[in-house]
């Protein structure tokens, strides 16, 4: 479908916007400009992004907000620069220096021995400046207000760490820092800034981020992305309804009959999968979202009720 047409009533404007957010917004900043741009106030985000951070930044507009909180978005993966040598209040760029060391003397093989044991199912204490919640506050906040704040290490899979490049930075106590471009795929709930934080802990010289970029969010990528200056030229979803769905779940294609009977709220027969997928009709449109429990295969959210059509 292409954006001059508009999908069925009810749906108008209705999908994802997969923005490619700056640095120094927060996602709530990004979330009011696409509402006063997109001249709505349905429009939600899946998951945050750090201020610092640029990239993939997932937001559901119209009925799409309801799609959400069922999207499987549990790999992501990241481009950032990890600086060996100095370490930060909030294992970022954004954070005071609490410590420097001179990282001249670590070698390549000694860089990518740690990098090894930071990679795979490992156990990760979070960022003490993340949106975790600690006795009902978010972390970062209790941080700020200046109280002591101790997060549990969580398990967390980190499928890639690679290192891309290495340069020698000269510090100004003249020792020298090291910045390593690194490329990450991980799971949801994996910080990078902790990533950088223990390999610079493990090689004794301390560590933080200095630049992170998002390049994907489960199948939504950097190809899918748009810059807000972009959307203001064109203010239009990335991905329609229907191609949100498709693009997001695997697909069963159901007859005009079964279309019928699911936007009304009944149930299909099961086909044996175990995912929640997306039931298509023949015209291409997403009718429901469905997940199978026993003998039934029921929507988990209607698309398109028989209401809307």
């Amino acid at each position: 479908m292409s954006k001059s047409q508009k999908p069925s009533s009810g749906l108008v404007g209705a999908g994802l916007l997969i923005v490619d957010k700056e640095a120094g917004m927060t996602s709530h900043d990004v979330v009011a400009r696409c509402r006063k741009l997109l001249n709505t106030r349905k429009v939600g985000h899946a998951g945050t992004l750090d201020p610092m951070a640029t990239g993939v930044l997932i937001l559901g507009v119209e009925r799409a907000t309801k799609l959400l909180g069922l999207l499987a978005l549990t790999t992501k993966s990241y481009s950032a620069t990890i600086r060996l040598g100095q370490a930060t209040t909030t294992d970022d760029a954004e954070g005071e220096t609490v410590s420097t060391a001179d990282a001249s003397g670590i070698t390549d093989e000694q860089i990518a021995a740690e990098v090894a044991r930071l990679t795979g199912d490992i156990q990760q204490v979070p960022a003490s400046v993340s949106a975790i919640k600690v006795d009902g506050q978010r972390a970062h906040a209790l941080i700020r207000a200046g109280e002591e704040v101790t997060l549990a290490a969580r398990p967390v899979t980190v499928s890639k760490f690679e290192i891309l490049a290495r340069r020698d930075v000269a510090a100004a106590d003249g020792g020298s820092f090291v910045d390593l471009d690194v490329d990450v795929d991980c799971s949801s709930g994996t910080y990078i800034r902790a990533l950088a934080r223990d390999l610079g802990a493990a090689l004794g010289v301390g560590g933080h981020l200095t630049a992170l970029r998002r390049t994907s969010v489960g199948p939504f990528t950097l190809e899918h992305a748009r810059t807000l200056d972009e959307l203001a030229e064109d203010p239009a979803v990335s991905l329609d309804i229907d191609q949100a769905a498709q693009t997001a779940f695997p697909h069963r294609q159901i007859s005009a009959e079964e279309a019928e009977s699911i936007s009304q709220g009944r149930w299909l027969e099961p086909i044996g999968c175990k995912e929640i997928y997306a039931a298509i009709d023949p015209g291409g449109h997403t009718i429901a979202l469905i997940q199978e429990r026993g003998k039934r295969a029921s929507s988990v959210m209607v698309v398109r009720p028989a209401t809307l059509q």
